[in-house]
């Protein structure tokens, strides 16, 4: 079986073109054109492209015969018009659909952290498609368009917006531009004015875009440049072989260009890689041509080879079939036509073909970062690859190293909309902004985020906060007021001094218990506030040193039940003194009560009443432990919270209306005649202790933590303190310095004068 192939003028593009280049193709040969032969039953085939214009129009006129004398394949960029197998039966696109190219390029610009994107694409069917499939992946990843330009095919139209395309992308933010059209078009022709006006971006194509520029004498430019992706293929058989036998050195530089056959993977070493780098504009070429290069056909010509291939494969099965003599056989368009249909092979490369159009094969893409030489020279360099048959996240690889020989680095110029909001910040998308278009805000108080570009920062957990730069949580420090804290250890030693200071005071008069000043002023009950206020001052302790349930609940009770029998006493001190000076009427019934001791029972009265409250408070809403995660930064504050307030404040008001009595009581005794008369005393240390608990109340509100703290340990001292001194005091130095006045001859000499 022999074949017959002959190459018609690519400028064939009108019906009336055709005709002429098939009748020029007869007066060649002088035989009759094989498309309408009609003495001839053989079947012809034709592969056209790459312009799928001419493909559509080959078919419609060759459609026209019946019975069909051609089946037609064509090569070139796929375009969906040509798949409608209803339209153009005997027509098939040796190029796999695009499918898997928008969800490609998204994985690579994702790859790069690129997230602001132009577009340029050929305003036809084919283009709003493939943006339709680009804008629904790149939705997926929340990549956005920064400006979307559809080019007009038809030129008149093209050169009165051609400013207005340059322009947009002149102006815009993007770094990054995806072109997507037809190599013979308009498009191609703004890309050429673009470059050839200095317009310096990341270009990302299609290999079957022509992106070659015009004849330069400047070097590749390193840092831009343009990024293309190929249907992957494995290296042919022989090809290398074959190319590297040939001496490019007959030919001119424009021939070399111009060979759109042929590849140049580039393989090259570092070294080679530093010697093209500095070689000048004139040698470049001869340096590439001194260098051994891995070669590829390009996809148009790939696609061809499967043509060829493909239908040998058809002819071959149309042999086997036992029906009919092989000549009719083989001269029945309709019969290979139906078995091509079918047709599906492994090709010598390792590659699939499978001709059934309705089994969409997702293609691989091969990578290329391309230079443009001087002369129009391209080399390609492939760079990584993208397969749709990896798992999800191992579909992109790129090769870290080919890439920084590529371009000079492992990072590529950055496209964003905005900069990267970095740790400690979150994105504030205002209204009516792009999704990739944000302001960055600092995490609010206790929140981190430690990555980049968070929507949302996290908050701290409550047992830690954040640290200044709102990167990370820092564990905080449980805080109470301690015996090893200063101000504590202050407090502690205040107390354990009075409670002291206390105890001298009592033992001094216990020891001078017979002398008339101790048995003046009731020496009993001097000992009993005496006592009271040794525990008054000792009960500190329980507010000082970490908190548990039983601290909590003997704090406060602690405190309110025996400053309740300190305060009763200081009343029956005071009851006891007008009583003696106001009723000395024998036989008054008032007078029985004072014999009868009757002033002690308001100490046992007062402070029932006062464990009846405090009782109430425990059975409702007792004191506990309270962790306060939030009142301080860094702190964990553990306190004893006073369980019901009101009952607090109950506890305050009855201490506060029996000093008030005491008081009232003391000041109306204050001018009794008499030299131990201590109403003068009571009167003051009552107003001392009003005083301090007055000023406790708004102190106490205003302070957190172990401030608090300090403050009521601060008023039980104070106040404490006040009775001690402003009761004791004058007596112990009447009793020690002074003892000439602790006399009953000095008593009633005071009295009688």
């Amino acid at each position: 079986m022999s074949f017959h192939f002959e190459i018609i003028s690519s400028s064939c593009k009108i019906v009336p073109q055709l005709h002429r280049c098939l009748e020029h193709s007869t007066n060649l040969h002088d035989i009759t054109p094989n498309y309408n032969c009609i003495k001839s039953k053989s079947c012809i085939v034709v592969v056209t492209g790459p312009n799928w214009v001419v493909s559509s129009i080959f078919a419609k006129v060759m459609d026209s015969n019946i019975p069909p004398q051609v089946l037609q394949l064509t090569f070139g960029p796929f375009h969906p018009i040509l798949s409608d197998h209803d339209q153009f039966p005997f027509l098939y696109q040796m190029a796999p659909e695009n499918t898997s190219l928008p969800m490609a390029m998204v994985s690579l610009i994702f790859y790069f952290s690129w997230n602001w994107i132009g577009l340029t694409i050929s305003d036809n069917d084919q283009g709003i498609q493939f943006f339709s499939y680009l804008r629904t992946e790149m939705e997926k990843s929340i990549l956005c368009f920064a400006f979307v330009n559809m080019i007009p095919l038809n030129i008149h139209l093209y050169k009165l917006r051609a400013e207005v395309y340059y322009n947009q992308i002149l102006t815009s933010s993007s770094n990054v531009v995806i072109i997507y059209g037809e190599t013979d078009s308009t498009l191609s022709v703004s890309f050429r004015m673009w470059t050839s006006r200095g317009l310096q971006r990341i270009w990302v194509t299609t290999s079957q875009f022509d992106v070659t520029t015009s004849k330069s004498d400047s070097l590749p430019e390193w840092f831009h440049g343009t990024l293309a992706f190929a249907h992957h293929h494995a290296e042919i058989s022989g090809f290398k072989n074959f190319i590297q036998s040939k001496n490019p050195l007959k030919y001119s530089d424009e021939y070399l260009a111009g060979l759109e056959w042929m590849n140049f993977n580039c393989g090259v070493s570092a070294s080679m890689c530093k010697t093209l780098r500095n070689c000048s504009s004139n040698s470049s070429l001869e340096w590439m041509i001194a260098q051994t290069f891995d070669m590829a056909f390009s996809d148009d010509s790939y696609d061809i080879y499967n043509a060829v291939y493909t239908m040998a494969h058809v002819y071959h099965e149309a042999l086997l079939q036992p029906m009919g003599n092989q000549e009719e056989h083989r001269s029945n368009c309709l019969k290979l036509n139906s078995l091509l249909r079918k047709t599906h092979f492994t090709n010598p490369v390792g590659d699939r073909v499978n001709m059934n159009q309705k089994e969409k094969l997702q293609p691989e893409y091969d990578i290329f970062q391309i230079w443009n030489f001087p002369n129009g020279l391209g080399l390609r360099v492939k760079i990584g690859m993208f397969s749709p048959h990896f798992p999800h996240g191992q579909q992109l690889q790129i090769s870290e190293d080919i890439l920084e020989w590529a371009t000079g680095s492992r990072q590529m110029r950055p496209s964003v909309c905005s900069a990267d909001c970095g740790p400690g910040f979150r994105k504030f998308r205002q209204e009516g902004m792009a999704a990739c278009c944000f302001d960055c805000s600092p995490c609010p108080e206790n929140e981190i985020s430690n990555d980049t570009n968070v929507d949302q920062c996290v908050k701290c957990p409550e047992d830690q906060y954040a640290n200044a730069e709102h990167i990370h949580c820092i564990d905080k420090t449980v805080s109470f007021l301690t015996y090893e804290d200063p101000l504590g250890m202050a407090l502690t030693l205040v107390a354990l001094c009075f409670s002291a200071f206390t105890s001298v005071v009592l033992g001094i008069f216990v020891k001078h218990h017979d002398t008339p000043l101790v048995k003046a002023n009731n020496r009993n009950l001097s000992y009993t506030l005496l006592v009271s206020l040794i525990f008054c001052f000792l009960c500190p302790l329980f507010f000082i040193g970490h908190p548990n349930a039983a601290t909590c609940m003997l704090q406060q009770i602690t405190f309110g039940v025996i400053f309740t029998v300190a305060i009763s006493t200081v009343l029956a001190k005071t009851v006891t003194v007008l009583l003696a000076f106001k009723v000395t009427t024998p036989g008054r019934r008032i007078r029985c009560y004072l014999i009868s001791r009757a002033p002690n029972f308001i100490i046992v009265i007062c402070t029932l009443i006062q464990i009846i409250l405090c009782a109430i408070w425990l059975g409702v809403s007792p004191p506990s432990i309270e962790i306060d995660a939030k009142s301080e930064q860094g702190h964990i504050i553990i306190v004893c919270s006073k369980g019901s307030m009101i009952a607090f404040h109950c506890v305050l008001g009855y201490h506060g209306s029996l000093a008030l009595g005491s008081f009232i009581v003391a000041f109306l005794a204050r001018n009794l005649p008499d030299t131990f008369n201590e109403a003068k005393l009571l009167t003051f240390s009552m107003l001392v202790f009003c005083s301090v608990w007055v000023t406790f109340l708004p102190a106490y509100h205003s302070t957190k933590g172990k401030v608090m703290v300090a403050v009521e340990v601060f008023s039980i001292l104070a106040s404490g303190a006040g009775l001690l001194v402003c009761i004791f005091i004058p007596k112990c130095y009447i009793i020690l310095l002074r003892p000439e006045r602790n006399s009953l001859k000095k008593l009633k000499e005071k009295t009688s004068s």
